[in-house]
C-alpha cells in the first residue's frame, strides 16, 4: 500500500473495520493476511500470541489491531492502527443507528438482521480456523484444539477451565 508504516496501517485497517461485521474477531483471517502473509509485519507464531494476549487481556478484543499496530510502529503504530479499525465503524454505526430505529417493524430491516447472523457465524468461525492453523505445531497442538473445540461446543465447562488444562500442557512441554 504505501512504504509508510503509520499510512498503511491506517489505510489497511479503516478499510478493515468496514468488513469487520460480527466484531473485530470476524476480521482476524484477513488481519493474519496482512499482517503475515501481504506485509509480512510479523510471523504466523507472532500473530498467534498477539491474539491470545489479546483474548486474555481485560477490554474489548479488538486489542489485537493494537497489537499488531505497536509490532509495526511501537507507540504511534499503535495509535494509528486502533484509530482507524474504531474511528470510521462508529461513524458508521451513529449514521445507521438514527436510521435504523425508525424502521423497526419493517420487513427489510428483519431480513436484513436475520440474514447478517449466518455472515456474521461464518466469519468468526473463519478466523477460528485461521488461529488455529497458525497456532498448532504439531498433532499434540491440534488434537488440545479440537478437544477444547469439542468441549466447549458440547458442555456447559467454563471455557477458562479448558485453557488452564491447555496451558498446563504447555508448561509441560507438549505443546
Amino acid at each position: 500500500m504505501n512504504d509508510n508504516p503509520l499510512i498503511s496501517l491506517a489505510g489497511y485497517f479503516a478499510l478493515l473495520s468496514l468488513f469487520a461485521v460480527g466484531g473485530a474477531n470476524a476480521a482476524i483471517p484477513e488481519m493474519h493476511r496482512i499482517a503475515v502473509e501481504v506485509m509480512h509485519w510479523m510471523s504466523d507464531r507472532q500473530f498467534a500470541d498477539s491474539f491470545a494476549i489479546s483474548q486474555v487481556s481485560p477490554g474489548p478484543n479488538i486489542i489485537i489491531v493494537t497489537l499488531i499496530g505497536y509490532h509495526v510502529a511501537g507507540l504511534a503504530g499503535a495509535a494509528v492502527a486502533t484509530a482507524a479499525m474504531c474511528g470510521p465503524t462508529c461513524v458508521l454505526a451513529f449514521l445507521v443507528a438514527r436510521t435504523w430505529d425508525r424502521f423497526k417493524a419493517a420487513r427489510w430491516r428483519i431480513a436484513i438482521q436475520a440474514g447478517l447472523v449466518p455472515v456474521s457465524l461464518g466469519l468468526i468461525a473463519a478466523s477460528a480456523f485461521v488461529l488455529a492453523r497458525s497456532a498448532d505445531h504439531n498433532i499434540y497442538a491440534a488434537a488440545i484444539t479440537a478437544m477444547t473445540a469439542i468441549v466447549g461446543f458440547a458442555t456447559r465447562i467454563n471455557p477458562l477451565w479448558i485453557f488452564a488444562v491447555g496451558g498446563v500442557l504447555g508448561l509441560s512441554g507438549w505443546l
